[in-house]
């Protein structure tokens, strides 16, 4: 179901889908993608979770009246994901974030322990992005599953098309304001670090799962930055795997 929820002057496009009575899940995705993100994913995400998708202020249909770049901060994002949250009458997710949405996502579960039962954080790092890196890792991460015998990645359909492109510049800049270095610690609900092993944040990611106090860390072989496209069915199985485990 598509909703549109008011918050701080933008009009935040919002997907749902699973049964409301289910534990609610959000989901922070990964750079300039859209809700589109996790639609291969949604068939069984829906069959355990009430699944909520955002798109990002700035990203996808969420389209801010004012375009002034000020307002793409982790406070801001983490303001609009409880607006949702409240709309929806949802008091309490777990969260599951890719890539660049570990760190909006990060800041959310650090800010918000009242409302995060757990966050499970795929390529996770609190320093600057090498991107660079991080394509070469995917590539030879690719070569490698291809040697192996294993299914190609996905690629959404339309899953980076955004209705702005020029508040879509200005959304992942938000990573420049603040240190997530801060609030690792802060992290004090059951947390999953998943990183694929030729992806550059592993480093971060190691210091993450060793700092945060519930963290359980997870090296995915052969897979670069973002695990949910590469090797969907691993990443799958092991987010599934860690809410097991909390019950």
């Amino acid at each position: 179901m598509e909703h549109k929820v008011n918050a701080d002057g933008v009009a935040l496009h919002v997907e749902t889908d699973g049964v409301r009575d289910q534990p609610a899940l959000l989901l922070w995705p990964s750079g300039f993608a859209t809700v589109r993100l996790w639609d291969h994913l949604l068939p069984t995400l829906s069959e355990h979770f009430f699944v909520v998708r955002v798109d990002v202020r700035g990203w996808g249909k969420s389209v801010p009246a004012d375009h002034t770049p000020d307002q793409f901060t982790f406070e801001q994002y983490t303001r609009d994901a409880c607006d949702v949250l409240d709309y929806l009458e949802v008091d309490q997710c777990h969260v599951w974030s890719q890539s660049w949405g570990s760190r909006p996502a990060m800041h959310f579960a650090a800010t918000q322990h009242a409302r995060t039962r757990s966050a499970a954080l795929y390529a996770a790092n609190t320093e600057s992005p090498d991107v660079p890196a991080q394509r070469e890792g995917t590539r030879v991460a690719a070569e490698r599953r291809r040697a192996k015998g294993i299914p190609p990645g996905l690629t959404p359909a339309d899953f980076q098309v955004h209705d702005n492109s020029e508040t879509a510049r200005f959304t992942a800049g938000a990573m420049r304001n603040f240190d997530l270095n801060s609030i690792v610690e802060q992290l004090t609900m059951p947390v999953l670090i998943s990183t694929g092993d030729h992806d550059p944040n592993l480093s971060s990611s190691r210091d993450i799962a060793r700092r945060a106090p519930q963290a359980t860390l997870v090296e995915f072989e052969d897979v670069g930055h973002n695990a949910i496209l590469e090797h969907p069915q691993l990443a799958l199985e092991t987010f599934l795997e860690f809410h097991l485990g909390l019950d």
